[in-house]
């Protein structure tokens, strides 16, 4: 099972409870897998050749050889980097819920208040890390670590706390940035080019796992380019198997220099603890998300503007390839950067950049990690030869405007909000870029169209036979009063009708 490596305090408590029960039944099962990893040597990096400066660390890839390698130790690299990554404390305020639902409805918690047998709000505690990537304060974490979150705190390695201000939340990415104010330069971490890392290459993982302090662990890189991982739309993630535990989620992943590779954010795991299976968010996605922070909080990524399906052994045997490899275009939408550059159904991408593509989710990531402006070069396969395209990096269009609404009266859509379709908002819900019309944002809880099963992501066909084109026009629908509600939506790629009385 996958799983997010933030936690709340009272897991920590618990397992942190377990761990020390483990110690003590020294001898038998878990004990014995702790003790032994604990006493296995340590791969440590050479030192610098003479030529460098003392604090210089190897920017080449050295294998340790012999017993003296393997007396050195990562000490050089851990003073470099520790004092950059960073605990995260994030509050949360759980409703408490009636002895009847009935009870628990907005409306009569107005009127009545709380009723006897409601049990209190609670504040909720969540523990994760951060890595400062700018003196000035700039903290990257993941996004489930701070989601839902009323305060968000920062504790620094010198043990100073500051309240955080949320910069960006891109539930994509599964990333967030935070800014704290600490009145002072603060050490940051550099950035290295996680596309020149390699299966073997040595890092550390750096959080606060368990709530335990932070600690910092080893190994190397497993795999480079994991896309089916669950997390995130842009699922493309560096495995590894330095050990990753609850409450690393935000922390560090570092190469020998000292540079940020990777942000942890998920385990594989049965138990909730290491299995050795660990994902790391790269650090060129990182950086992009971070760019956008620093140039006023809104995440934008290229438009592709067509549909892409894995070659599968039967397509590529069908389409004359000698093995599986990139992805088939599918749809190419009219007017979007795909098709002027002359994409065409049937093609074959293999490479952004240079960068191999294996399916529709490498291909989005390379594609997203270009950024805004200028082209990126697609190899593509043709009628058996190859060729290169050059498309356009821009935003998805936001035409016809949103035109956010939130809908009131006593209708089936009380309480929605909604807006008009176009290949931004499509793209941001994840529906095809050509669908048009009035879609679902959101729909409170406790509200008339929570209350009726309105999604978000619902496309909204027809109110009482009539088609729904703009927000506008829904809006004057639900302020009428009829007594039979007849509604068409879409969920999913199926059409659902319901009829309602009012």
């Amino acid at each position: 099972m996958l799983k997010p490596t933030g936690l709340s305090l009272l897991a920590a408590i618990g397992l942190m409870a377990a761990a020390v029960l483990a110690v003590t039944q020294a001898g038998h099962g878990e004990a014995e897998t702790v003790l032994a990893q604990r006493a296995e040597p340590q791969i440590a990096v050479p030192p610098a050749r003479p030529e460098a400066p003392a604090e210089a660390l190897p920017s080449e890839r050295v294998v340790p050889e012999g017993r003296e390698g393997l007396t050195l130790s990562y000490a050089p690299v851990v003073r470099r980097v520790v004092p950059a990554v960073v605990n995260i404390y994030a509050n949360r305020v759980v409703q408490g819920r009636q002895a009847s639902p009935f009870f628990d409805d907005p409306f009569f918690r107005r009127f009545f208040g709380d009723i006897p047998g409601r049990s209190p709000d609670r504040v909720q505690q969540s523990l994760g890390s951060g890595v400062i990537v700018d003196a000035t304060g700039l903290i990257v974490t993941n996004h489930h670590v701070i989601n839902g979150a009323t305060e968000v705190r920062v504790a620094l390695h010198d043990r100073r706390e500051f309240e955080a201000e949320v910069v960006v939340d891109d539930e994509k990415t599964d990333l967030a940035v935070l800014r704290i104010d600490a009145g002072e330069a603060l050490p940051a971490l550099e950035f290295d080019d996680s596309e020149a890392l390699e299966v073997g290459d040595l890092v550390l993982a750096i959080g606060n796992p368990f709530g335990v302090g932070q600690t910092v662990t080893s190994g190397i890189i497993s795999a480079t380019s994991r896309t089916k991982v669950g997390v995130g739309d842009y699922g493309f993630f560096l495995q590894t198997d330095a050990a990753i535990n609850p409450g690393n989620s935000g922390g560090a992943l570092v190469d020998m220099r000292g540079r940020l590779v990777g942000i942890n954010t998920a385990i594989f795991s049965r138990s909730g603890g290491s299995h050795g299976i660990g994902f790391a968010i790269p650090s060129n996605m990182v950086r992009l998300v971070v760019s956008s922070a620093e140039n006023g909080g809104a995440v934008e990524r290229p438009w592709f503007g067509g549909s892409l399906q894995a070659v599968t052994s039967d397509i590529a045997e069908s389409i004359g390839l000698d093995r599986p490899r990139g992805c088939i275009v599918g749809n190419v939408y009219p007017g979007s950067p795909a098709e002027r550059a002359g994409l065409r159904t049937g093609d074959v991408v293999v490479a952004v950049d240079g960068g191999e593509v294996s399916d529709p989710s490498a291909f989005g990531y390379r594609f997203a990690t270009r950024g805004i402006g200028g082209t990126a070069d697609l190899t593509i396969l043709r009628d058996g030869r190859e060729e290169t395209v050059a498309v356009a990096l821009m935003p998805a269009p936001e035409d016809p405007p949103r035109d956010l609404r939130e809908i009131g009266g006593s209708s089936p859509f009380a309480g929605a909000t909604v807006g008009n379709l176009s290949p931004k908002l499509a793209e941001e819900l994840g529906l095809e870029p050509t669908r048009r019309g009035v879609v679902v944002v959101g729909a409170s809880r406790g509200t008339i169209a929570n209350r009726v099963g309105l999604r978000p992501r619902d496309v909204i066909l027809q109110v009482n036979g009539q088609r729904v084109d703009t927000t506008a026009t829904l809006e004057r629908m639900a302020a009428g009063r009829p007594g039979r509600w007849e509604l068409s939506i879409e969920r999913d790629g199926r059409v659902i009708s319901t009829v309602l009385r009012g």
